[in-house]
Formats: C-alpha cells, structure tokens, sequence
C-alpha cells in the first residue's frame, strides 16, 4: 500500500479540521450555554426526584418543593455562579432548619462549588468553599450519630475539596484553550505580516534586478544609437558597426532578462543555459561599454572561482550600476578604471572615472546607488559613492564573506 503524499495528508488535516470547526459552530449555535443549562438542571431534577420517589418520604412534598428551589438555580450557574450557589446554599439550610434530610441537596451543591470555582473568582471561590464547610459540619452535627459526626464532615469535605478541584482544573483548562487560541490567532497574524514583508521584499528586488537590466543596456544602446547618428554621413562603416553593437546589447538584455526570469519561474528553461552573470562576465561588460564609447580599464586579482555565485552576482551588479552611471553623466572622453580584489574573506570593488564631478549626482531618488548600497549592505558590507579627492567620481564597496557565508 503506497504511502499518502505530505501534501495531501496536510490537505486532509486542514479540511478535518475546518469540518470540527464547523461542527462545534452548528452544534453551538443550535444548542446554547443557556439551553444546555436549562437541559441539565432538569436532569438533575429529574433525577433526585425519581431517587425521593422510591424512598417513600412522608414528607415528600415538601421535599418536592425544596427539589425544584435547589435544581433552579442550576439554570443560571454559569451566568451567575456565586449568586446561584448562594440560593442553593439558603434553601439547604431552610431543609436544614425544618429538619428534613435530603441527600440529593449534597449533589447539587457541589456541582454549584464546582461551577463557582470554574467560572467564578477565585475571592467567591474562598467564599463557596466556607459557606459549604459551615453546611458540612451543621449536616454532620444534627444527621450523624455522636461517635461519627467527625467522620462524615471528613467524608463531606473530601467531596467538596473534589468539586473545588475539578472546578479549578477546567477553569486551567480554558484559560490554557484560550491562551493557545489567542496564540494561534496572533501567530497566523504574524505569519501574514511576515508574508507582506517578503512579498514588499521580493518586489523591491525584483526592481532593483530589472533596474539594473533595464537601464544598463538601455544606455548603451541609446550611446551607440547617438554614435551611429553622428557617424553616419562621414563614417558608414562605423555607424553599421556601432547598430551591430545595439542589437548585440539588445540582445544581451534579452538574455539577462530571459535569466532573471529563470531564477524566478523553475519551469523557465533558458534558467539552465544562461546562469547568473559573476566576475568572469565582468570583462564582456567592459567590452560593452568600450563600444559604446566609454574607455574602460578593468583589473580583477586573487581568484574569482573561491567566491561564491550570489556575491559574484553582486560585484557584477555593482560594477555594471557604475559603469552606466558613468556613461549617462559624463561627457565624451572621460575613461573608467574597474578595480576588483577576491579574498577569502572579502572582495573590494572600486569603480573609478576622471570625468568631472559636478556632473555626477552626489544622490539621487532612483533606484541606482540605493540600490548598490542595498546590495552591499546584504554582505555586512561597506558602500561608498561621490566626488573623488583625485578629481572624477568614485564608487568603492566591502563585501564581507567568512560570516555571511557560514
């Protein structure tokens, strides 16, 4: 016999117990706390007076009617349950008075002390216990013979310590029910915000990874289109070189946006044959900008293989933001100068240009150097961008890896 699927065993349990939710709603709304009471009091009625009947009592009337005054307030225990065991209390000392012995009235009673200790305060609950001690013992003192009047006020107290206890033990057990209900409630409650967060999360990513994509490749595109314009009447053949270029780029971004979606949908298959871009895609991209008009040095030491795909992922992202910041706020002529050093335990990029820094935005409201800076700070890294003391601008950032990798 095959096992059942996890996900169908948690289907099964989900469903069972909406099911006994809804049962115990139906059964709640046909049957309430009220009615439930009115049923038992009559139970209990019924069933002490069928006891007097068989006993013959020459007072059974009366006994009748003392039945009926102690089974009433039964209907209200849980509503009133201090006042209801109080009027129990008063028509057993009225028995008590006209010397009527009535055994049911012990029954009654302690399941008053027992609704009182369940439901009442624990001051009431002090109060109950006394006045029922007091009927114990006037009960042992006038029905018992002389030499066992000790023995039945034991015998009635240890049936009264019984009710209190049980009373005592379901008023923990609802308090624990309505602790792990609250609990369950505040718990679903955070597991919506939690899931909030991580949708606001992905979402913000998501734009920072389409920003990246987007913009790069779009400026690169749109310097080699200006180019080519400019290059057209004098310079045919680099004009046709320079649109080649474009629907290179804008092939590339086709390709890096094919990627992210791999990451996104498992069922992407261009996910397999076009990873994630890392240092080694760092000298392509230089090549990229180089065509498009921006002179570019780039120089990587110690070995990209140790570090791993996200935060090569990272550095990539990081360089490709800088460099398009560069091609879009400088003018013609300046050049850029990528430096990335990989170590065991960090890996310092640092983006440089000599253009003029007045042309660089030192902030900006988009998503550029947030963006980088959000990247680096994911590594318990350090991020810096503005005017260089050499002149031009800068970008310089600290990717700690020993413990964001462990």
């Amino acid at each position: 016999m095959r096992a059942a699927r996890p996900g169908a065993v948690r289907v099964r349990a989900q469903w069972g117990r909406a099911l006994a939710g809804r049962a115990r709603l139906r059964l709640r709304t046909r049957l309430s706390a009220q009615t439930v009471d009115t049923l038992f009091a009559a139970a209990v009625f019924a069933a002490t007076t069928g006891a007097m009947h068989r006993a013959m009592h020459p007072f059974l009337g009366h006994l009748l009617l003392l039945n009926v005054l102690l089974s009433l307030p039964l209907v209200w225990r849980r509503r009133a349950p201090l006042v209801s065991f109080l009027v129990m209390s008063s028509v057993a000392f009225a028995q008590w008075c006209l010397d009527l012995r009535m055994p049911s009235s012990d029954m009654t009673l302690l399941i008053a002390l027992y609704t009182v200790a369940a439901h009442a305060s624990k001051r009431h609950t002090w109060l109950a216990i006394g006045v029922l001690e007091t009927g114990a013992l006037l009960a042992s003192v006038r029905w018992s013979a002389q030499e066992r009047v000790l023995e039945s006020f034991v015998a009635l107290s240890a049936m009264a310590v019984a009710a209190y206890v049980i009373g005592m033990n379901m008023r923990s057990r609802r308090a624990q029910f309505a602790f792990l209900e609250e609990r369950a409630v505040r718990l679903e409650r955070e597991r919506d915000q939690q899931a909030q967060l991580a949708v606001a999360g992905e979402r913000t990513r998501i734009a920072r990874e389409m920003h990246d994509i987007v913009t790069h490749n779009l400026s690169v595109m749109v310097a080699l289109a200006d180019g080519a314009v400019f290059a057209q009447e004098l310079h045919p053949e680099q004009a046709t070189a320079a649109m080649r270029q474009v629907s290179t780029t804008g092939r590339q971004a086709i390709t890096d946006m094919r990627r992210f979606l791999g990451v996104l949908r498992a069922d992407e298959p261009d996910a397999l044959r076009h990873p994630m871009p890392g240092i080694t895609q760092l000298e392509p991209l230089a090549d990229q900008v180089r065509a498009a008009g921006l002179p570019t040095r780039l120089d990587v030491s110690g070995n990209p293989a140790d570090v791993p795909v996200p935060a090569q992922l990272t550095v990539y992202r990081l360089v490709q933001e800088a460099l398009t910041n560069t091609l879009k706020h400088t003018p013609p002529g300046t050049r850029a100068d990528v430096r990335v050093s990989c170590t065991a335990h960090h890996i310092i990029v640092h983006v440089t240009d000599d253009g003029p820094a007045a042309e660089l935005p030192a902030s900006t409201g988009g998503q550029g150097l947030h963006g980088m800076r959000e990247r680096a700070a994911v590594y318990g890294g350090e991020f810096q961008a503005g005017p260089h003391p050499d002149g031009g601008w800068h970008v310089r950032a600290v990717l700690a890896l020993s413990g964001n990798e462990a």
